[in-house]
């Protein structure tokens, strides 16, 4: 009887020790260290507001963002039925504002897809080769970001010629010496580990060790740097199109919405001040969630 307790006991003891184990691993995932996180939850809340706004302006916009009424023009917020008021135009701001954040967060995106791409598999060619190779991709890096991101982006624009596609590629070029030598600096560290010189002595390709091995081990910090620069992408969209070099009317945009009430500040201050506010809430969102997830993958956050 004492032997059949004692067994019962043990196996309790191990299923306890089993439960223990499932529930630290749940607090040390990344999605419930991101939970506790209020700050990060509340940048993930607005950046998810922001999307679903702009995957479904058709359904959820009140009116056509193009239709034109003269004799509606600069009326207030709450003014017959426009939430938002309307533009210089007659323009519903309220539909502009909605299919504006599709313009606006898809360039942005895009722009840092399209930089993350090209400069994670430069930086990864460049960190692992090293000597000329990496000399060579560094100086062009460097004259790069030698420029202000926004003068640099210009010049592209200017040579380019304007267009959505254009503004998505012009931002890219401009964050590709970025995220190159974010990504050279993760293979210099990585690359002499004990597992990459065992895949050499194997005979493993370098695009085994590039792709397999290296990469997966430098991920986090390329998230990180994508979340983060996507509300710098987004600022950037919006300073382009406020210059007029960016998206062009009558497509609209937050940037050309906040260059659109740059001439009635005076007299129609909610044209600026409304589009201003939607670019300020959605950098917020974007910087408070890419800090939330900065947390998660830091080694160093234990709680």
């Amino acid at each position: 009887m004492a032997e059949h307790t004692s067994q019962t006991h043990g196996a309790l003891s191990v299923e306890a020790q089993i439960e223990m184990v499932k529930r630290e691993r749940r607090a040390n995932s990344a999605w419930h260290k991101l939970s506790r996180n209020k700050m990060a939850v509340v940048g993930l809340v607005i950046v998810a507001i922001m999307v679903f706004m702009a995957v479904f302006a058709p359904l959820i916009s009140p009116q056509d963002p193009n239709y034109v009424d003269m004799t509606k023009a600069f009326l207030p917020p709450g003014a017959e039925g426009h939430v938002f008021g309307t533009d210089n135009y007659g323009r519903d701001l309220l539909s502009r504002i909605i299919y504006g954040a599709r313009i606006s967060i898809f360039v942005a995106v895009g722009g840092t897809v399209f930089g993350a791409v090209a400069g994670v598999l430069i930086g990864l060619v460049a960190g692992f080769f090293g000597g000329i190779v990496d000399s060579v991709i560094m100086r062009i890096a460097d004259g790069l970001m030698s420029f202000p991101f926004v003068l640099l982006a210009l010049i592209l624009m200017t040579i380019l010629g304007q267009g959505t596609f254009n503004v998505i590629l012009a931002i890219g070029i401009g964050n590709v010496p970025y995220f190159a030598r974010l990504v050279r600096g993760q293979v210099h560290i990585v690359k002499n580990e004990e597992y990459c010189n065992a895949e050499r002595v194997l005979g493993a390709s370098p695009a085994r060790i590039l792709f397999t091995h290296i990469l997966p081990n430098a991920i986090s910090p390329i998230i990180v740097y994508f979340t983060l620069n996507v509300a710098s992408a987004i600022i950037s969209e919006a300073a382009l199109s406020f210059l007029g070099m960016g998206i062009q009317p009558p497509t609209a945009s937050w940037g050309n919405i906040l260059s659109g009430g740059r001439t009635c500040l005076r007299t129609s201050p909610h044209i600026a001040t409304v589009s201003g506010i939607f670019i300020l809430l959605t950098v917020l969102g974007f910087n408070l969630l890419g800090d939330g997830i900065r947390d998660v993958f830091d080694p160093k956050q234990k709680q």
